[in-house]
């Protein structure tokens, strides 16, 4: 992949400082809104900790999870509560992701990826499509995440696509080699799927 950039070792700090920096050029070049979309688990909340802090225009800055479990936003197991949590404060608003939403371009989609695969909560068994036709949609894991066996709502792949940049944060060995043989071609999980539509600048910090 020509427009894959793979930075090795980066730590929190470097991954905040590197998406203020996107932000920042995203705001400098409209007056507008800018929308970026976020994981959630355990491994970006402590990246979207320290980019809190960055001195950008929060108030232009939509923050759009990209996906959730179906649960109250006060479950521990919210993605979009803890993301809400540490990014209104700062200003940013914090849209709740249900399948009425309109969703917009991203300046940044930030992903993560699961040992399995999966990005957002597009696990294989549901099949995403790049040509699917809604950008939002309810799906169940198959097996559910003993760690969170909930339903789920997901943005899709085209509207993950629809981005000017995708970001990925990969810790550990299996999920690198997952995602390493997705970016050869070497199989069809979502995060290969996404990859091969990908047309955009896409950085792993690994």
């Amino acid at each position: 992949m020509d427009n894959l950039t793979i930075v090795e070792d980066a730590d929190d700090a470097a991954i905040a400082d590197w998406i203020a920096r996107e932000l920042g050029q995203a705001l400098a070049a409209t007056p507008g809104p800018v929308a970026i979309t976020v994981p959630g688990g355990s491994t970006p909340f402590p990246i979207l900790e320290r980019l809190a802090a960055a001195p950008l225009d929060w108030r232009r800055v939509t923050v759009w999870p990209g996906d959730d479990r179906v649960v109250p936003e006060d479950h521990p197991a919210s993605n979009t509560g803890r993301i809400r949590a540490l990014m209104e404060p700062a200003g940013a608003e914090v849209v709740t992701l249900t399948i009425m939403e309109e969703v917009p371009s991203f300046a940044l989609a930030w992903l993560g990826m699961g040992e399995d695969g999966h990005v957002a909560s597009l696990f294989p068994n549901t099949d995403p499509r790049i040509d699917d036709p809604a950008r939002i949609r309810r799906l169940t894991p198959d097996p559910l995440p003993p760690e969170a066996p909930f339903d789920r709502v997901s943005l899709t792949l085209p509207a993950l696509l629809d981005s000017d940049r995708l970001m990925f944060v990969i810790r550990g060995e299996g999920k690198r080699r997952v995602f390493d043989a997705a970016v050869r071609g070497e199989n069809d999980l979502p995060v290969a799927r996404l990859l091969g539509a990908a047309r955009q600048p896409v950085r792993c910090f690994a």
